[in-house]
Parts: structure tokens; sequence; C-alpha cells
């Protein structure tokens, strides 16, 4: 049995929590009085020497260096608790067990899968067939993660016929790729659905996977019968809260992209880090109190699993996106050139839907709604927001009524239309 790495860059997580409990210690050390390194009381934040009068009377009533030796205790405990809570996951047994549907189509290290395998439902004459696109980076299980979290297996279940697809790890001559080639392979798994469905498909794309859907769209219109997007960032600087390392560090990293070939994953995962440094810290604390059988804490193990199991990004797509998407807002600005086509939303005239999650922290929510902006966004889209998170629209317990059921509710009424089916 493989070893689990995460939570991924684990000496960037526990790193984070030793320092900052450390810096307790050293806080403690400046405000107590008559320490050597203590701080006269004028240079003291008020917020901190408001606490002083009543730390003073707690080592009244408890007696000298009780708060002192309290303290050492709490961190001493957190301590314990993250620690117990990382080898928990690590040596939890439990593994995602679903068997994958066939793969229909390949490209170098791309495939589709075909989830009409999976109820009879998807393979009755006239199905709507779907093109999913996850994004390039973490990889697309999240949307089959169980039986019962399966966004995909539902979808067949009332009678669409969901293709996915699955990137894979870049291969030599894919580590070149940039955005243009990626749309343009989606160009040929879209021809590929296409001819097999004998109609236009729907395209739906999650995260980064409906930045690209829209792109397609935009270069094939008269292949694609509708555009769904579920948090798909499109205006990188409508809200750039959280985003200060990403900023600032972007540039730097496209060079080690440039040079290596690829983004590693450690390095993603820190830009995940970064939006809240402190997440893993309490996810793991929680994780200790569950039942390691139970089912919270099966789908905590599969899900952890999935974050950390993802993708390095090609280098040149690393460059556009750092560059590119979150330092110019090429997209936003409708600047953004796929395969020598700007890509603006405001053209593509097909049926559209864009589902923005409000609690979303990787997706800022007004980064997606500019794709439902009446001026500059898509044209006949149809606008949902939904009260979860990035991951929670998918995986939630309230996302099937929430999400899911909207989303296949909305695919099956999309008008049916022959596709221009020749070879791309």
């Amino acid at each position: 049995m493989q070893t689990r790495l995460g939570p991924r860059p684990l000496p960037l997580h526990l790193g984070t929590a030793l320092m900052t409990w450390a810096s307790s210690e050293s806080a403690w050390s400046l405000l107590k009085q008559g320490s050597p390194t203590s701080k006269p009381a004028s240079e003291v934040p008020e917020s901190l020497a408001a606490l002083l009068p009543e730390i003073a009377s707690l080592e009244a009533k408890a007696g000298p260096g009780q708060f002192e030796q309290a303290l050492q205790r709490e961190i001493r405990r957190r301590q314990v608790r993250l620690a117990d809570g990382v080898l928990a996951y690590q040596r939890n047994d439990v593994h995602r067990t679903l068997v994958d549907p066939p793969a229909v189509w390949r490209e170098g290290n791309t495939r589709l899968l075909d989830y009409g395998a999976t109820h009879r439902s998807a393979r009755k004459r006239g199905t709507r067939a779907v093109l999913v696109v996850p994004s390039l980076i973490n990889r697309w299980e999240v949307l089959d993660l169980t039986a019962e979290k399966s966004l995909m297996r539902a979808m067949a279940a009332q009678g669409l016929r969901p293709y996915l697809v699955d990137w894979g790890t870049p291969d030599d001559e894919e580590r070149r790729f940039d955005t243009t080639a990626y749309v343009a392979r989606l160009e040929r798994a879209l021809g590929y659905v296409a001819r097999r469905a004998r109609r236009a498909p729907a395209v739906l794309g999650y995260c980064m996977g409906g930045t690209l859907a829209v792109a397609l769209a935009a270069r094939r219109p008269r292949r694609v019968a509708g555009l769904a997007l579920m948090a798909a960032p499109w205006d990188f600087h409508a809200d750039r809260t959280g985003q200060a390392f990403l900023l600032s560090t972007g540039p730097l990293l496209a060079e080690v992209a440039d040079r290596v070939g690829e983004l590693p994953v450690d390095i993603l995962q820190t830009l995940f880090w970064s939006l809240d440094p402190w997440l893993s810290v309490k996810k793991f604390g929680r994780f200790v109190g569950l039942d390691p059988k139970g089912e919270h804490a099966k789908e905590f193990v599969l899900l952890e699993d999935w974050l950390n199991g993802g993708a390095p990004l090609a280098g040149p797509t690393a460059r556009e996106c750092l560059v590119g998407w979150y330092g110019e807002n090429t997209p936003g600005r409708g600047q953004w050139v796929v395969g020598g086509k700007r890509i603006v939303p405001s053209k593509i005239k097909l049926p559209s839907l864009v589902m923005i999650p409000s609690g979303d922290r990787i997706v800022p929510p007004q980064s997606a709604a500019a794709l439902a902006d009446p001026k500059k966004g898509l044209k006949k889209v149809t606008r949902i927001d939904l009260p979860l998170g990035h991951i929670g629209m998918v995986v939630s317990g309230r996302a099937r009524e929430l999400c899911w059921n909207p989303l296949t509710e909305w695919l099956a009424a999309l008008p049916s239309r022959r596709a221009r089916v020749a070879a791309v």
C-alpha cells in the first residue's frame, strides 16, 4: 500500500503551526514584566496590554508563573493533536474503491471516461451527451468520489451521458503544452463525442476546466449544445483578497516552471496553502476526534487523498495562468488568446449556466460572476448562486439538492441540435 504524503507539503504545514505556537511564547516573554526581554509598558500594543491585568489577576489566584506553564501545556496539547491527526490520516486504510468506467478515447495521457456504462438510463437512444472538463491541477476523482458522492453517476442515472476528461499526468510532449494546446485537445475530444452521439453535446466545466470550456465554446460554438460552468474563474482581478502570496510570487514561479518544464505539485499545494495557512491545522485537529471507521472519517480521507494527489502543471500553461491570468487578468479584460482567437464571453450566444458557490475560497465568487455579467458576460446565461463552497458544491451533503439537481435539469432541458462533426 502506498504511503500517504499529505497534507502536502507536509513540512510547510507543520512549520506554520510550530512557528505560530512558538511566537506565542515569544510574545509572552515580551509582555511579562521583569523578563529580560520584556518591553516597556508604553511600547506594548493596546490590544495586548489590555490582557495584562487579567493575566495578573489569574496569577494572583493561581500563583506566579501559572499562566506561562498553562501556555506551554496548551502548545504541547495542540502539537500532539496535530501530529496525531496527520498520523491517523496517513495510517487510515480507506481508499477510493470505485471502478472507473471504460475509456473510449485517448490522446497522449488524456482519456475520456464514458459514464454511460454506469447506468442504463444513460444508454437510451437520444440521450444528451455531456463533455465534462475538470481542472488541469486537481484530478477528476472529486466528481466520482464514492457511489453516493458522484456527480457523474448521478447525471447518468438522470438520463444524461457524461464523458469525463481525465487529463492524466503530463508526459514529455504535454509538458510543453500551453492553454491553446489543451483547448485543441478538447476540440478533438468534443468532435469524438459529437460523432458518437450524432448531435452536439453540452459542455460542463468545473473550476479551471470551466475557463478552458469557455474557450472551447468560443472556438467551436456550432458543436456545442450548451455551456455549464461550476465555479469557473474568469475575472482574476475582481477580488484578490488572500492572493497576495500568489501575486507576489507569480512571476518567480513562472520562471521556475520555464526552467523545470512544469510547476510541481508541492508548489501548487503551497499556493493553496497561502489562501488559508491554518486550514490543515484546524482540519487535522478535528479529524482526531472522528471515528476512524465512520462515514465522516472516510469522506475526509478520500477528499484529502484527492487534494494531495494532483498533477503538475505544464510549464507554458503555468506561465499563462500565473502571469497572464492572475497577473494581467487577460480573460477578464477580453485579451486571452487561444489559437489566434480572442476569447470574449459576450460573443458566445449558446445557452449557458453559471453556478457560483458563495462560500468559495479558491475561486472568489466575484471572479466567477463575471461570466454572468449582463454587459460583459455570456449572452444567454442563467445564474445560480449556491450557499456552498468550491468543493462542497460537488461532494457536500447538500450538493445533490442545491447543485446536482438544478444542473442536470438544465442540461436535460437544452434543445437538441445537430453537430458539425467533421474532423477537427
